[in-house]
C-alpha cells in the first residue's frame, strides 16, 4: 500500500509541475486578472512563481538520486542537449546583461534537470498518459475559470471577451489547446476504457481555442491534424505508403500555390494580414542586429530587456515594443549566435528523425507522440518564442522527449520489422 501512494504521489508530483510549466493558474491569479490594454503590475515580479520551480528542480534532483543507476544512461545518451546547456551556459562570459544570463542558466538547468527526471522515470508511453491527466486538469479548471472567475478566466482590456483559463493571455491557452487537443487525440485511438471522456476533453480542447480567439493555434492545430493522417500512412507497407505519399505531396503542392496566390484573403480568414500582425516589420531589424554578432550573440536570456539591452535598437526603430521577437529561431540566434543555433537545429532533426524512425517501430498510437511534439514546436515557433527557454512547457517536453528516443529503455521495447516491398 505504501509503495503505491509513492508512486501515485510521484504521478501527482508530475502532473502538478507540467501544470506549473504550462504557464498556469499563478501567473494570472497574482496578477489580478490584468489583461493586456489595462493597469496593473507587472506579473513577472512575483517571486512566489519562480520559488515553486525551484522546489521542483529539488524534488526532482532527489528523486534522480535515489534512482542514479537508471539517470546515468540517460545522461550518456543525450550528450548534444548538454552541450547546447555548455554553450548558454559560457555565453555568461561574452552577455550583453551577464547577471541576466546568469540567472536564467541556473533556471534552464534545472528545466532540464526535471526533463531528465521525467525521462528516467516515464516511458514515453507513460509520459502520454501523464500529460493526459495534465490537460484534463487544465481543460477541466480552465472552463471553471472562464465561467465562474470571468475576471480571471476571460480577458478585458484589446481582447475582451476572449477566453484564457488558467493562463494570462488567451494566446497562450491557445497553444495550451493545441497539444491538449493532440493528446486525448492519441489517447483516445489507444484507450478502450473511458474513451468517451477522452473524446469530451478533446472536444472540450478544441472549443477552448475557439473561445481564446487565437487564430494561429487553430491554423496550426489543423496542420497537425493532417500530419497525423500522414503518419497513419507512414505505417503502411512501401508498396502502399509510397504512392499514397506522391498523391498527398501533389495534393499539397496544389493547396501550397491556392493558398500562396491567395495570401491576403487566407490571412484575413484567420484575423491576421500578411505582415503578421506587424512581425514581419521587425523582423528584418532582428537580423541587422544577428548581423553584428552572428556567431556567439548577445547571451542567453540577455537581447530582449527593452531599452535598457541591446533590444533597444529594435524598439527605437519600431511602433511594436516587442518583449521577443515572436520567432524561436532568430531569438535563438540572437542570444547564442550562429554558433547555438546550429547546434540546437542539429539535436532538433536528429530528434526529428527518431521520432520518425519511431512511428513504425511503435505499434500504438503513443508511436506519434514525438512526431506531433516536434512538428508542432516547429509551427509555433514561426510565429512565437519558445525554443530553450527557462520554465517552459515546451522545452520541458522536449528535453524529455528527445532523452527517451535515445534511451536504452525505448530501443529495448519490442518492435516489429519493417515491412519489405
Amino acid at each position: 500500500m505504501n509503495n503505491k501512494l509513492l508512486i501515485l504521489a510521484e504521478k501527482v508530483f508530475a502532473v502538478t509541475s507540467f501544470v506549473h510549466y504550462s504557464g498556469g493558474p499563478l501567473l494570472v491569479i497574482l496578477s489580478g486578472g490584468v489583461s493586456e490594454g489595462e493597469a496593473g503590475d507587472d506579473p513577472t515580479s512575483f517571486a512566489l512563481i519562480n520559488v515553486l520551480f525551484s522546489v521542483i528542480y529539488l524534488i526532482a534532483f532527489g528523486l534522480m538520486v535515489l534512482r542514479w543507476k537508471k539517470v546515468i544512461p540517460v545522461i550518456f545518451n543525450g550528450k548534444l542537449i548538454w552541450l547546447l546547456l555548455a554553450f548558454a551556459a559560457c555565453s555568461y562570459f561574452w552577455s550583453a546583461v551577464p547577471d541576466i544570463t546568469k540567472t536564467r542558466v541556473i533556471a534552464l538547468t534545472g528545466t532540464m534537470i526535471f526533463s531528465l527526471y521525467i525521462t528516467s522515470r516515464y516511458t514515453l508511453k507513460e509520459q502520454l498518459q501523464l500529460l493526459g491527466w495534465t490537460f484534463g486538469t487544465i481543460v477541466i479548471t480552465s472552463i471553471i475559470f472562464a465561467v465562474l472567475l470571468p475576471k480571471f478566466g476571460q480577458m478585458g482590456g484589446v481582447h475582451n471577451g476572449a477566453w484564457r483559463g488558467i493562463y494570462n493571455h488567451k494566446n497562450v491557452l491557445g497553444k495550451m489547446m493545441v497539444v491538449s487537443t493532440m493528446v486525448f487525440a492519441l489517447l483516445s485511438l489507444q484507450v478502450q476504457k473511458y474513451r468517451w471522456v477522452l473524446w469530451g476533453l478533446l472536444g472540450s480542447s478544441v472549443m477552448l481555442i475557439l473561445l481564446s480567439r487565437a487564430s494561429s493555434p487553430l491554423l496550426n492545430l489543423i496542420i497537425l491534424a493532417g500530419i497525423l493522417a500522414v503518419l497513419y500512412i507512414f505505417r503502411w507497407k512501401y508498396i502502399f505508403m509510397v504512392p499514397a505519399l506522391i498523391g498527398i505531396s501533389s495534393f499539397g503542392t496544389i493547396i501550397y500555390t491556392l493558398v500562396t496566390s491567395n495570401a491576403g484573403q487566407v490571412a484575413g480568414a484567420f484575423g491576421k494580414d500578411l505582415t503578421l500582425t506587424g512581425r514581419t516589420n521587425f523582423w528584418p531589424l532582428m537580423l541587422d542586429k544577428i548581423w553584428e554578432n552572428p556567431l556567439i550573440g548577445y547571451g542567453f536570456g540577455a537581447f530582449w530587456q527593452g531599452l535598457d539591452g541591446p533590444s533597444a535598437y529594435i524598439w527605437n526603430a519600431s511602433t511594436f515594443k516587442a518583449p521577443n521577437g515572436h520567432n524561436g529561431y532568430l531569438d535563438l540566434c540572437l542570444e547564442l549566435g550562429l554558433i547555438g543555433l546550429s547546434l540546437y537545429m542539429i539535436q532538433f532533426f536528429i530528434g526529428f528523425k527518431k521520432a520518425l524512425e519511431n512511428v513504425r517501430l511503435v505499434k500504438t498510437t503513443d508511436g506519434f507522440w514525438p512526431t506531433i511534439l516536434f512538428s508542432y514546436i516547429i509551427l509555433a515557433n514561426l510565429t512565437e518564442s519558445s525554443l530553450m527557454l527557462q520554465n517552459n512547457f515546451l522545452w520541458v517536453m522536449q528535453v524529455s522527449t528527445f532523452l527517451s528516443l535515445n534511451s536504452h529503455r525505448l530501443r529495448q521495447r519490442k518492435t516489429y520489422v519493417l515491412e519489405e516491398i
